[in-house]
């Protein structure tokens, strides 16, 4: 009894934390993974104690038992989670939840045997695509497979996507399309303006100083528009990754040596350590040499002002088994608030950047399969985690 109510207390704390994040204001696609992962870990430790046991039938002017109500309430939750989830047997595949009810009942999926089908054959966590009378919708499956009095069940959930999908990535056209006007614009207003001064500086007399002298301008703006354009193309169009076994001791040594020079003349210190040696990684070797290049270009932008700059590059295999490139410094660091800012393309922190270094560095990890974040250390400065 005492385990039970430890499991109880368990699963309802889980089911607590799932429900915060999907309920976040500022709920993502990440946020609902996370609570769905959540969800099916309670669901994994409730689910034994919600099923009926066979006792003695109560009398009916007995009071019910104290789990009795606990179990009932319980069982409510479950109803009204915001998630699809089943119970899977190898008889059966019973809905656990109403949405996953609705899922299957007219208005919700186009054919619901396809859904069934999906549910019981497919082994991977992950985004899924469902037909709905909606229109084609992205979910997040997990799984969580357990024993319940010695047979094999399987614990199902569906998260919803796709309304948090639409919102990130039309925040996203949003900032860049912002970024793009303001650029654009920048250029062209004064375009404008310099060829009027220059039509009217045509028909005045000894004019031809001032004129040229707008002219320069009007091919300074342009030159500017023009190298705009070319770093979004840069930004928008990267060559497929060719994946092939990397030795990072090898690749941080070249690296050594293309860096060193620069970081000594200014009185600074780098760091480049491969955690166990024979290290390697599949990746594309040009694109990571270029991550890492464009990180370093980074970190001595922020200790410009140091008078004891410090870079750490450090290659290590973490304890998930994930191979992880860290990447520090210990200059001003990243402002509070703008840590999911930096890799907007054309978003720079410092003035006169031009905001597609972190941009192209998160294009590339995520065509190799690898993703980049920010940490903020306890020491001042910035770093940057690639992992794999």
């Amino acid at each position: 009894m005492a385990f039970e109510k430890l499991r109880l207390l368990i699963g309802a704390a889980l089911l607590f934390a799932a429900g915060a994040i999907a309920a976040s204001a500022e709920a993502s696609a990440r946020t609902w993974i996370t609570a769905s992962v959540l969800l099916l870990a309670a669901l994994a430790g409730l689910w034994p104690l919600a099923r009926p046991r066979s006792s003695a039938a109560p009398t009916t002017d007995s009071p019910p038992h104290p789990d009795a109500r606990r179990l009932s309430t319980l069982q409510v939750q479950l109803e009204h989670l915001p998630v699809a989830a089943w119970i899977q047997t190898e008889q059966a595949l019973e809905p656990l939840t109403s949405r996953a009810r609705r899922l299957s009942a007219p208005g919700g999926v186009r054919d619901r045997e396809v859904l069934h089908q999906l549910l019981r054959t497919s082994e991977r966590n992950g985004p899924v695509t469902l037909d709905t009378e909606r229109g084609s919708e992205r979910w997040q499956l997990q799984r969580q497979v357990l024993a319940v009095e010695g047979k094999a069940q399987a614990l199902i959930a569906l998260t919803p996507l796709e309304q948090e999908l639409e919102s990130e990535s039309l925040h996203a056209w949003q900032q860049l399309l912002r970024v793009l006007t303001h650029e654009i614009m920048n250029s062209l207003t004064p375009i404008k303006s310099l060829s009027e001064t220059a039509n009217n500086l045509l028909g005045e007399p000894d004019s031809s100083a001032d004129l040229r002298t707008a002219l320069d301008a009007i091919a300074r703006r342009a030159e500017s528009l023009s190298s705009f354009v070319s770093n979004y193309r840069r930004v928008s169009q990267w060559p497929q990754p060719t994946l092939a076994p990397v030795d990072l001791a090898e690749l941080f040594k070249r690296l050594q040596q293309a860096v060193a020079q620069t970081w000594a003349g200014r009185g600074g210190e780098i760091s480049f350590e491969v955690s166990s040696p024979g290290l390697r990684l599949m990746a594309d070797e040009g694109q990571l040499e270029q991550v890492l290049l464009a990180l370093i270009n980074n970190a001595e932008q922020a200790t410009a002002e140091q008078i004891k700059p410090r870079l750490w590059v450090l290659a290590r295999q973490s304890r998930g088994g994930r191979l992880q490139i860290s990447v520090r410094d210990n200059g001003s660091g990243v402002p509070v608030g703008l840590e999911r800012q930096i890799f907007l393309p054309f978003f720079s922190t410092r003035e006169g950047g031009q905001g597609i270094g972190l941009t192209v560095v998160r294009q590339l990890m995520f065509g190799m399969g690898g993703r980049v974040r920010h940490v903020r250390p306890l020491e001042k400065g910035a770093m940057f985690v690639l992992s794999f």
